[in-house]
């Protein structure tokens, strides 16, 4: 039987804004709509914990002073003897500002740490497709994968966490013009022994071998267009050489991807819709959504004036062949009808946003009603510059990720000589890779996808500031800190909330809100947004903490608070770094 789940429930935020709605609407009765209403956390310094402009919004519609306004909505809430509010007030040129009360900050709490989930409740979602990563075949992975990777694998899981039936779709390069090329090169300068002792590495090194050459003799592009002709033919030499150059580069990629965490449910890469692509070209010149202009076949966006709105898409060459936009056009209709997708979210670099807006717009053309987007993220580059698989400055990513963990690695043996403690060589390398990977990712993920990236090994290491370190050390000073009160006797008890002080609400209040931030995340394509919300927990936590002892604390109610607190931190930092696909640290 399938599990029917719910729709969305409503957040904090929702049941405030349906109060002053109620509000509003009492007071404007039939004079005018509602305005669209906002709601805020109180900024510092305040004593409420939300506030609103609603009576500024209102002001020339009632023709009345904002603070007048926001007097009468008070009066209506207050009569209304909501128990989650503590109080109502106006401040300022006519904010808003509504407090809760302690009894439901106590049942926030509870609820929140009734479940690792932090009571968020997963929803109805949609069936989404998440096409990332995407790797070639005969090349090795580079620094320059690590986004698409990282930022689809961040959605996976954030959609799945959130209701949503996600579809990790990894679209590999397994098919096209390069391999007619590695097969001429691979028949003409392999090497056996390289290509046994790293096969991956071998075949690079002859796709890259062949374009150095191909510029000094132009026939070579003749005799590998041979080859890749011979290969679409279903030549039996060339497609074991084929099999075996996808075959070795998929255990290269499933290496990298355990290593990172990352996984999928598809896998099928761009040779699976070979045979679609003749019926699917000729079915859109039938319906006459796409046309021939000079022997190619193209789909155009005219308007009703019949001038083009947007670069025809091209789908396929004078001489018959396909291209990127046919196989992807091919894919849209596999994954609807194998999964029945109903969102599709391709995670590349931004370089390609005309082909998505082509592609998108083609299947609104050919009736498709899923909705699509591209996540298009900036570069990743090097100081000097961007890389290039054919001139062969890349950096290698399983080179990357050895160097990550290997100086994370340096980093926790200076500090367990600094307090002069030993660790397992099991205990230093699960360390040094939770670290290190860990390091890799948030840097990534902690920007914003469309902004561009310089590769800094020192700043994304760093234990100061927004970066994986800080979040880890403060999530495992949350262990250590329930460890010692296990060893004193204490253990949170999930409820109790007392002697609440405004770091405490504001604590609180700021990890009640994960549900709303993973669904912003999620919705706008952006870790980003999980990312900075981490990062502000962790500096509140370290900020509530000083100024609140916990294993001091002065009453016993105060120390089960705390405690409370603490427990709640920690399963937030632990769940939030998850959901970015890093592990957080026990102990450091």
């Amino acid at each position: 039987m399938t599990e029917t789940l719910p729709t969305k429930p409503p957040t904090i935020r929702d049941m405030i804004t349906a109060e002053l709605d109620g509000a509003v609407r009492a007071l404007l009765g039939s004079q005018a709509d509602a305005p669209s209403l906002v709601v805020e956390r109180s900024k510092p310094g305040f004593s409420s914990d939300f506030q609103s402009p609603v009576a500024m919004q209102l002001a020339k519609v009632l023709r009345q002073a904002p603070r007048q306004i926001g007097a009468e909505l008070e009066q209506w809430l207050s009569a209304r003897q909501n128990a989650r509010l503590e109080s109502i007030e106006v401040s300022g040129p006519g904010f808003l500002g509504l407090r809760l009360s302690e009894e439901y900050l106590g049942e926030l709490l509870k609820a929140a740490l009734a479940s690792d989930r932090l009571g968020i409740e997963p929803f109805a979602g949609n069936t989404v497709v998440i096409d990332y990563s995407s790797p070639n075949v005969a090349k090795r992975m580079h620094i320059g994968h690590i986004r698409s990777t990282v930022i689809g694998d961040a959605m996976r899981r954030m959609g799945s966490f959130l209701g949503h039936k996600v579809i990790a779709d990894n679209h590999i390069g397994d098919w096209g013009t390069q391999f007619g090329q590695l097969i001429y090169a691979w028949r003409n300068w392999r090497d056996d022994g390289a290509f046994e002792e790293d096969p991956v590495g071998e075949l690079e090194r002859l796709y890259v071998k062949f374009h150095k050459e191909a510029a000094e003799n132009q026939d070579l592009n003749a005799l590998a267009r041979e080859e890749l002709r011979k290969l679409q033919a279903g030549d039996e030499d060339n497609l074991a050489l084929w099999k075996m150059f996808r075959r070795s580069s998929q255990d290269a990629f499933d290496s990298i991807y355990e290593r990172l965490g990352v996984c999928f449910d598809v896998t099928y890469g761009e040779s699976h819709y070979n045979e679609r692509l003749g019926p699917l070209v000729e079915r859109l010149l039938e319906q006459r959504i796409a046309e021939r202009s000079d022997g190619a076949v193209c789909v155009f966006f005219r308007n009703e004036a019949g001038e083009d709105e947007m670069t025809p898409f091209l789908i396929q060459k004078k001489d018959g062949a396909a291209l990127y936009a046919t196989t992807d056009l091919a894919t849209v209709e596999l994954r609807l009808e194998e999964f029945a997708a109903e969102r599709m979210i391709y995670v590349t670099d931004h370089r390609q946003k005309l082909h998505f807006e082509q592609l998108f717009a083609t299947a609104e053309k050919m009736g498709v009603e899923a909705d699509f987007a591209h996540l298009g993220f900036g570069m990743m580059t090097l100081p000097e510059g961007a890389f290039s698989t054919r001139q062969g400055n890349v950096i290698r990513l399983d080179e990357l990720l050895d160097e990550a963990e290997r100086r994370a690695r340096a980093t926790q043996e200076q500090r367990l000589q600094e307090r002069g403690e030993q660790w397992s060589e099991e205990e230093l390398a699960e360390l040094a890779a939770t670290v290190g990977l860990g390091a890799l990712k948030y840097a990534d993920l902690s920007n914003n996808p469309q902004s561009n990236i310089v590769f800094s090994f020192d700043r994304m290491l760093s234990f100061d500031g927004n970066t994986a370190p800080y979040l880890q050390y403060t999530s495992a000073r949350t262990f250590s800190l329930l460890r010692k009160a296990r060893e004193q006797g204490h253990e949170p008890d999930g409820e109790t909330f007392a002697g609440v002080s405004a770091a405490d609400r504001d604590l609180l209040l700021h990890v009640v809100d994960l549900g709303r931030v993973i669904e912003i995340a999620f919705d706008e394509g952006k870790p980003s947004v999980l990312a900075t919300w981490l990062y502000e927990l962790a500096t509140r936590y370290h900020s509530w903490y000083a100024s609140c002892p916990v294993l001091r604390a002065e009453r016993p109610e105060l120390l089960a608070s705390r405690l409370n607190l603490t427990l709640l931190c920690q399963r937030a930092l632990v769940l939030g770094l998850d959901l970015l696909g890093i592990r957080a640290p026990e102990r450091m």
